[in-house]
């Protein structure tokens, strides 16, 4: 039997009153200091699509996928970016990036290198990424979006978060210069 999906109705600004773990207060205390505007919705853990789509529409923002990638050896690792119903196709983004073919990272990577759990994978995430290990990677028809909706390193809330905003204030705080791909749009199938 499936359970409910519980979602708060109500989109609130900035961050939540009570205390929250250390990796997701770290990502507002980060935004605050850069004085980043943003909403936030609370949610029950986000792991699939469907959920997020019924988070976008309290959001009023669409959500990104995020996907941590490696090559084969694992020497190289990449936050990838892109649409939430955008299909992934290793074999465009291997060409793109120049790199032997990709696919998911192991869990252990992307605790080790992001400091988050599956399924919270972020561009904020980046904080902990001090040593620049993880390359950020953007398909660029997100960028035509107003919005970006992302977890705050928890997939338990979603923040909305102008897509300007994250180009000009905090992709250049966290100190990852982005690659910017474009992926063709693919059914599923």
């Amino acid at each position: 039997m499936e359970t409910a999906f519980w979602l708060d109705p109500v989109r609130c600004t900035g961050r939540p009153r009570e205390e929250r773990e250390p990796v997701e207060q770290g990502c507002y205390d980060f935004l605050d200091g850069l004085g980043v505007p943003y909403d936030r919705v609370d949610h029950d853990a986000a792991f699939h699509i469907d959920t997020c789509h019924a988070v976008e529409k309290v959001l009023e923002a669409p959500i990104a996928k995020n996907l941590f990638l490696c090559n084969r050896q694992r020497t190289q690792h990449y936050l990838l970016l892109l649409e939430g119903d955008k299909v992934f196709k290793t074999k465009y983004l291997s060409s793109q990036l120049g790199c032997s073919r990709l696919s998911f990272a192991p869990e252990e990577d992307l605790r080790e290198l992001l400091g988050v759990q599956p399924g919270s994978a972020s561009l904020l995430g980046l904080l902990r990424d001090r040593e620049k290990r993880v390359k950020l990677v953007i398909d660029k028809p997100l960028l035509r979006q107003n919005w970006l909706g992302l977890h705050p390193c928890k997939n338990t809330s979603t923040l909305r978060i102008p897509t300007r905003t994250v180009l000009e204030q905090v992709i250049p705080a966290l100190g990852h210069e982005p690659v910017f791909v474009e992926l063709p749009v693919e059914e599923e199938g």
